[in-house]
């Protein structure tokens, strides 16, 4: 908010009371500017317009009604007047500086600069100019020359909140949140009824991730200004981090009936929606908030992504080129997860995670760990997670954090997400030397406490997925920082030093896609855990909702990875072998509705679409995949998890592989396996195959008993061996930083030996 600007100028208030004024002239304008300066604004203005009908040209009239205009908003016209009363006293700086109040309220920014330079010029030591030249500096994203106007004007008048404002605001752009606050309570200290510094105060806050602290700012906001919109916006985003779903949502509906062309505010809505599994809410709220602010950072992903959880693909290849036009040019469209099933060119990959790490989380901050050198018994391994429960990480990951070997490594977990008690979350507590949970600290003090336990290497197994916390390792708290198994993809930030791959997920000639140094594993770059349970309890068909008889394609991948090319592909497969069903993950109501009618848009009914109920264990739902005659893969977005899933309960998985790390991953997982055969490089080839295999029971059964015998044989089942690998890797790269040598690309050998 601006400061400043709309304080009485001193300059016309002494023109007032001076001698070139006719005493019954003097007397309105001093009732005029008592009534201003105790906010009656109507009376004002009547009786400034009452001078005006006899004296045009009177400056004072002029220019303060023109700040009266400025004050409601109306601040075009509020330049318009300014701009006259000039024209009769172009040497006045507090009409400069009114001026520029006006224009910053336009957002013509420079015009504002201009506008105080000129008021600066007439009067060294006009305050209120300073004070606008800062916030609209702030505005031109000039910073320190921000900063530097801000620190004059407080100089000269140490009691002018409006300066300490401006002030925590460029800090605030600065990601200098501490020091913002601190700006902002010296505002509140000397005006404590300032409503909009109450609300940047809870904006710092939220930034810190002191979420308690800002609601009640927020609070204090709205008790002091019902109508402040941008306080129930940022009490949404406090209430939201604090997962209090439903009533951030109310909050940014009240800051949408305050301000209906609130597009930050239907984006945020939308994102709640999403939390709350309303996606067809979401998918509309991002599409109002399009409407209002098409340029808006990262909406065209949002609403993209909103679109494909409900299986709308209205306008689908033309948006998703789009989206991939303007990562590739370097704007902020995408957040890095929203892109991966929308392309899967690794190149623009790594130009959106540029973009958005060097937006939200940079690197110019000064490092934790400056170089120092730890004389630890056994290498301090720590792994950072939301998903330390029952989440696919865990599931996957759980046999290699009780595998590691105790004797040359101390573990640790840094858990983000929420504490629910469950058999997975108490195995996983015992699983670790060291249990954190890490949820209330901020960012900052995360990261101090892997600085203070001395960690050596720090694994990040998040990455751009829900609940990441980037910014924890973005300040360097550990030797080794290395991305692994959540994300899919680089965190093109300097500060990952290391992504753990295979051969197949990063080929050698994609390198240059990642940030990181990649680290090659043997087999497959994905742990398993041998230990998953099956369960004995076999549905049959019917308990499946399947039918008794035909052959089932099975698929259960989120909606979103879904896309009608690979779509097309299933239909015609339903089309040419008779009697056949597409099993499918349970899915939103809205997304059921939109597959079945695209389905019968291809000739299929669409009751030949078979959705899958959700189990509370995982141990029966593999147990029930084994009805599956076949995976059938994703093509843009790879099953992960669930590819893993299938080969487990002895289904044979059919990919098509693209360039990018997740259009990889299922073919990993086969060449681990010994099924390298199921991994196909075109749709075409991907069809053909599915379509014989479908006819040919013979061979498909072969495949079956193949893969039940390798499930044993095979190293992707072997979380033992897996666990040596990936210490292997991790003793490189822990003995490369004891050196002092950079973090450089290798690879381990099925031996151990990196290379």
């Amino acid at each position: 908010m601006n400061g400043g600007g709309d304080r009485m100028a001193g300059e016309s208030q002494r023109d007032v009371s001076g001698p070139a004024v006719a005493p019954d002239l003097k007397s309105l304008l001093s009732r005029a500017v008592a009534c201003h300066q105790a906010g009656l604004l109507s009376e004002a203005e009547e009786i400034y317009r009452e001078v005006l009908e006899g004296h045009p040209r009177q400056f004072d009239a002029l220019h303060l009604l023109g700040l009266v205009h400025h004050q409601r908003g109306a601040h075009a016209e509020a330049v318009r007047l300014i701009d006259r009363a000039l024209a009769v006293k172009p040497d006045i700086a507090a009409a400069h500086s009114s001026r520029a109040a006006a224009l910053n309220g336009l957002k013509h920014f420079d015009e504002a600069v201009a506008s105080c330079d000129r008021a600066i010029a007439l009067k060294p030591d006009c305050v209120e100019a300073m004070v606008n030249r800062g916030f609209a500096l702030v505005e031109l994203k000039r910073f320190a020359e921000a900063m530097a106007s801000c620190d004059k004007a407080i100089a000269l008048r140490p009691d002018l909140a409006e300066a300490f404002n401006n002030r925590g605001n460029a800090l605030k752009e600065l990601k200098r949140f501490d020091e913002a606050l601190e700006s902002y309570q010296r505002a509140l200290a000397l005006r404590p009824d300032y409503a909009v510094v109450f609300n940047n105060c809870a904006n710092a806050l939220i930034a810190l991730k002191r979420y308690d602290e800002a609601l009640e700012s927020c609070r204090r906001a709205i008790a002091q200004r019902q109508d402040l919109a941008e306080a129930f916006y940022n009490r949404g985003i406090a209430l939201h981090e604090l997962k209090r779903h439903d009533e951030a949502l109310t909050s940014y509906d009240e800051a949408i009936a305050l301000k209906p062309d609130y597009a930050e505010a239907f984006t945020n809505r939308g994102t709640v929606l999403l939390d709350l599994r309303r996606p067809d809410e979401a998918r509309n709220s991002y599409a109002q908030a399009l409407t209002l602010h098409p340029a808006q950072e990262y909406l065209k992903g949002m609403h993209l992504h909103a679109k494909m959880l409900v299986c709308d693909w209205t306008n689908f290849e033309p948006e998703c080129a789009q989206l991939a036009t303007a990562v590739a040019d370097g704007a902020p469209a995408s957040l890095p997860f929203h892109l991966l099933p929308c392309s899967s060119d690794p190149a623009i990959q790594r130009v959106c995670a540029e973009r958005f790490i060097a937006d939200k989380y940079p690197a110019s901050r000064a490092a934790l760990w400056r170089g120092e050198r730890y004389s630890h018994p056994k290498i301090r391994l720590a792994y950072l997670s939301s998903d330390f429960g029952d989440h696919p990480v865990s599931l996957l990951a759980a046999g290699l954090f009780e595998c590691h070997d105790r004797s040359r490594f101390e573990t640790i977990a840094i858990s983000f997400g929420p504490d629910r008690p469950s058999p997975m979350r108490a195995r996983l507590k015992a699983a670790f030397d060291r249990f954190v949970d890490a949820r209330a600290p901020n960012d900052a003090e995360v990261a101090r406490l892997i600085r203070d336990l001395e960690v050596d290497i720090a694994v990040d197994l998040n990455g751009f997925t829900d609940g990441l916390r980037p910014d924890v390792l973005a300040r360097r708290p550990a030797p080794v920082q290395v991305g692994y198994l959540g994300y899919a993809g680089s965190m093109g930030h300097p500060n990952w030093d290391y992504i753990l791959a295979d051969r197949l997920v990063i080929p050698e000639d994609s390198r240059r896609h990642y940030a990181e140094q990649v680290v090659y594993l043997p087999d497959s770059f994905m742990v398993t855990d041998a230990g998953r349970k099956i369960s004995d309890r076999m549905p049959s068909r019917a308990d499946a909702g399947l039918p008794e008889r035909g052959f089932v394609f099975g698929c259960f991948n989120n909606t979103y990875k879904i896309t009608p090319d690979v779509f097309d592909v299933w239909m015609r497969l339903l089309d040419r072998i008779e009697g056949s069903v597409l099993w499918l993950a349970a899915a939103n109501a809205r997304a059921v509705d939109n597959l079945r009618r695209e389905a019968e848009k291809r000739g299929i009914r669409g009751d030949r679409l078979v959705f899958a109920r959700k189990v509370a264990l995982n141990e029966d739902h593999l147990a029930r995949i084994r009805l599956a005659d076949l995976f059938v893969d994703t093509l843009h977005y790879n099953a992960h998890t669930t590819a893993a899933d299938a080969l487990w309960a002895g289904v044979p998985l059919l990919a098509c592989s693209g360039a990018s790390f997740a259009s990889r991953v299922a073919g990993s997982l086969l060449d681990a396996v010994g099924l390298p055969e199921l991994m196909t490089s075109s749709l075409a080839d991907y069809e053909a195959l599915a379509l014989r295999l479908a006819r040919e029971p013979e061979g498909l059964a072969g495949l079956r008993e193949r893969l039940a015998r390798n499930r044993q044989t095979y190293p992707l089942f072997d979380t033992a061996r897996f666990t040596r690998h990936i210490e292997a890797a991790f003793t490189v790269m822990w003995e490369r930083s004891a050196r002092g040598d950079p973090p450089q690309s290798f690879a381990i050998a099925a031996s151990g030996a990196a290379s």
